[in-house]
């Protein structure tokens, strides 16, 4: 098992490690960091069950009018699912005026493990329409989107977009508008992801990769591919 598969087995089950992810993991120094931030993440997405929410808004959700058939187990896990979901997107951003813009991109991608397994809305042409109501001009394809996802954040939504290089590797772009960086730019590393953030557009974008090697060649292909308006 290498790195990147010992990521996605406990991304998508923090809890839970096979055999071979165990031995992975007490042969390498950086998963164990990794684990260990998966941890203290799992244990804040535990806090998002006490952010309170709207009074009403799960009966709104999930309760039917008399008229209508009767209330449905999967009408309510949807419901909660919903509810959950926007609760820790706004959590996971509270901090957000501490400018660690770079930290908070990565953290975004660690709880969204399925963008690297999952192909969705990848359309070249949706993806270009994106950037540039966003402010980003495409001047050359940065390569082959293989997800988009519109995520909730506290001025509305930011897109989470994974593409595949011309070498074969996945990098995440992330757009949040709204908010204006005081730095030129913003590095973090945390269990093994790196990140880069940079004003661009309606606000700013984070370029995330598994390596430092990985992020300085697409951050700089980001650089040379897109003209930035704003």
């Amino acid at each position: 098992m290498n790195c990147l598969e010992f990521r996605r087995e406990k991304l998508a089950d923090p809890r839970r490690l096979t055999a071979e992810a165990q031995a992975h993991l007490s042969d390498c120094a950086a998963c164990r960091g990794f684990a260990a931030e998966v941890d203290e993440n799992e244990a804040r997405l535990a806090e998002v069950l006490d952010v309170p929410v709207p009074e009403g808004l799960a009966e709104r959700i999930v309760l039917r009018r008399k008229t209508q058939t009767r209330f449905s187990p999967r009408l309510g896990m949807l419901a909660a699912s919903l509810v959950l979901t926007f609760a820790f997107g706004f959590q996971q951003w509270r901090d957000f005026s501490s400018q660690d813009y770079a930290k908070l991109a990565i953290e975004h991608v660690m709880h969204e493990p399925e963008s690297f397994t999952t192909v969705r809305s990848a359309d070249p042409e949706l993806f270009r329409r994106v950037m540039h109501t966003f402010g980003g001009e495409m001047q050359a394809s940065l390569g082959k989107v293989r997800y988009m996802k519109l995520c909730p954040v506290p001025e509305g939504t930011g897109w989470h977009i994974v593409f595949e290089t011309e070498d074969g590797k996945l990098a995440t772009l992330i757009l949040i508008p709204a908010k204006r960086m005081k730095a030129d730019s913003e590095q973090a590393q945390v269990g093994g992801w790196n990140a880069v953030a940079r004003p661009g557009g309606q606000g700013f974008y984070a370029v995330i990769t598994d390596s430092p090697d990985n992020l300085a060649k697409v951050d700089e292909l980001v650089r040379q591919k897109v003209r930035w308006r704003g």
